[in-house]
């Protein structure tokens, strides 16, 4: 078996001054830890830390270029992530996408918290397989049977391609109501991605529909009472419980 492979992206921060009397800036702590190790025909990827705009590019090249090498697929190990958010999610599609083009699966082993919510929120979970929540591990799928007919196989393609489609056209409407939650409310990413989450639990509301409900409510439609209660609730939530930034206009525009 080869040795696992440990990656991680650069820090940011790290002081590039040219001048010796320059005092060393500390690096800030790497946002995401990747281990990529062999195991048969597949290969075994664990990530710890944030999915998110950040750490994207880095852990979408490192998955693709394991996928590219891994003979049958990749099992994804994701316990230790922390958060997760749409841009983290719309990676993981993009993953299982090109898998299908290379007639490989991805299977997601564990999750944490913060990935079974957004697969459970988008109705994804079940395109990387069924993992057992909360970090534990889930056992491997039994193979297919050959015997099965092919009509089931090509029946269940075409169900995970449409899935998969329908969750890439449910993001751009995610992002953009995270980003008027950011410019009306002052919030970070991650605090109006919490605020999301939030009120689509505490409203029985599906994620995309509640942001496209945000997103209409800049044209004059009214958002549902419960809705704007709960909204409203979770904005208070979040701002209590985190420091507002030193300075931002879209204060002065809070309601």
């Amino acid at each position: 078996m080869p040795e696992p492979a440990h990656t991680t992206p650069p820090c940011a921060g790290r002081d590039t001054g040219h001048a010796a009397t320059t005092t060393p800036v500390e690096p800030e702590p790497c946002l995401v830890v990747i281990e990529v190790a062999a195991d048969g025909d597949r290969t075994d990827v664990a990530v710890r830390g944030e999915l998110d705009l950040d750490t994207d590019r880095h852990v979408e090249t490192t998955l693709h270029a394991s996928l590219n090498h891994a003979v049958h697929g990749l099992d994804l190990h994701l316990g230790a992530v922390h958060f997760c958010d749409c841009v983290g999610l719309g990676m993981l599609l993009r993953l299982r996408s090109l898998a299908l083009e290379q007639k490989k699966t991805v299977t997601i082993r564990t999750t944490s918290r913060a990935v079974g919510q957004i697969l459970d929120l988008t109705g994804t979970r079940e395109l990387f397989g069924s993992p057992a929540p909360h970090g534990r591990s889930a056992p491997r799928s039994p193979t297919r049977s050959r015997a099965a007919p092919r009509q089931d196989a090509d029946e269940e393609l075409r169900t995970e391609l449409g899935q998969l489609r329908r969750a890439m056209q449910t993001r751009p409407a995610i992002d953009q109501a995270r980003g008027i939650l950011m410019a009306a409310f002052g919030l970070c990413p991650e605090a109006a991605w919490t605020v999301l989450v939030t009120t689509s639990q505490k409203t029985n509301t599906k994620l995309h529909r509640l942001a496209q409900s945000l997103i209409d409510s800049l044209q004059g439609t009214a958002l549902p009472r419960a809705t704007q209660k709960q909204l409203a609730t979770a904005i208070n939530a979040v701002n209590s419980t985190s420091p507002a930034p030193a300075s931002s206009p879209a204060g002065s525009q809070r309601k």
